[in-house]
């Protein structure tokens, strides 16, 4: 349920309204917005239902949700979410791209993919420190030495780090490197993992599920938003489905779809969503032209002796190229893709 709120409301009205709410049993969540300021009630809202809450002085009326993620919904909040992640933005008008390895190797693989990525454009680097694999026999990357790297890396060369906790014991730890803590598409529904991930109140980065649905997708996002963090990117990674040419299949149609549902920020990883690094440039461009707020991309400057994903990592160059076409289609819509100088300091591409 929705409490939309007089407009000029004080906090001392936003507050009366907010101690109502918890007197009944229930949660609320304010978000403040340029207008007026709304009130998401959370809990059993068989409660609420009968209280004459458009009695309180500020308030304007009272809705129910129709979304079962409540939070997420653009009912809940009609203005885009713009998360902030050290001087790069996800969402609102911009196109942001995060660049990488697959995982952290070693301090010199990762130093040389680092420098690469930043004289590209990118504005956050990925790299894997703790890599679930299929196989336990496979690379499970380097841990705690691989976050000091990444570390090492934002320090030289001032690009945010974005990588994945896989276990709630190691969230805390993860915490005190990232920038943002990425839900891997494996993890999407382990509630637990996502709920104390989630109340470290960093941002996080959310990958959709490889059988999920885009409903199953928000409601995971919900899990997170009830810790009381906005701060939430949603990524479309490619889903499997009977199509055994590519690794996953990109589902394009996400995209717009998520940002018709919700708020959130949503981008697009054509590297795992192919398998295959001569689409993922294409898939990009398409991302891009489709809404995306973004692209996260796996970059290796030798991928042929890869530890983990070497088909699907562009070569710097490569990298270079696609940066060059999703600015061109980003313009083309009325967009920017932001790019971070050596410097560190934010700027917007211009052709």
């Amino acid at each position: 349920m929705i409490i939309v709120l007089k407009p000029n409301t004080t906090e001392e009205g936003i507050q009366r309204v907010v101690k109502r709410i918890k007197e009944l049993g229930l949660d609320a969540m304010v978000s403040r917005g340029m207008m007026r300021t709304i009130i998401g009630v959370i809990g059993e809202e068989d409660r609420i239902r009968i209280q004459p809450l458009e009695a309180i002085p500020g308030v304007e009326h009272v809705m129910p949700v129709l979304a079962p993620y409540k939070m997420a919904s653009r009912e809940f909040q009609p203005e885009d979410t713009v998360v902030r992640v050290g001087q790069a933005e996800f969402g609102g008008a911009g196109v942001s791209v995060i660049a990488g390895p697959c995982a952290v190797e070693s301090r010199d693989q990762l130093f040389a993919i680092a420098e690469a990525v930043s004289k590209g454009g990118a504005v956050a680097l990925r790299g894997g420190a703790f890599k679930p694999r299929t196989s336990p026999y496979s690379f499970q990357g380097l841990g705690e030495e691989g976050l000091n790297y990444l570390k090492e890396c934002r320090e030289r060369f001032g690009l945010p780090i974005v990588t994945e906790v896989v276990d709630t014991r190691h969230v805390e730890m993860v915490a005190r490197y990232a920038d943002v803590l990425q839900i891997g598409a494996r993890n999407m529904q382990n509630f637990s993992l996502i709920t104390e991930a989630g109340r470290t109140g960093k941002p996080i980065l959310l990958k959709r599920g490889m059988s999920a649905t885009v409903k199953d997708l928000l409601m995971s996002a919900e899990y997170i938003l009830t810790q009381g963090n906005s701060n939430v990117i949603l990524c479309e990674r490619g889903i499997k489905t009977f199509e055994d040419g590519t690794r996953n299949t990109v589902d394009i149609s996400a995209i717009p779809a998520l940002r018709l549902a919700s708020h959130l920020p949503v981008i697009v990883d054509p590297s795992h969503g192919t398998g295959r690094r001569e689409l993922i440039a294409p898939l990009a461009r398409a991302a891009v032209a489709a809404g995306a707020n973004g692209i996260m991309v796996e970059v290796h400057h030798c991928p042929e002796k890869a530890l983990c994903d070497g088909p699907q990592a562009l070569l710097p160059t490569d990298f270079a190229e696609m940066m060059d076409e999703v600015t061109i289609i980003a313009e083309a819509m009325g967009k920017t893709v932001s790019r971070m100088p050596k410097t560190g300091r934010k700027e917007t591409a211009s052709r």
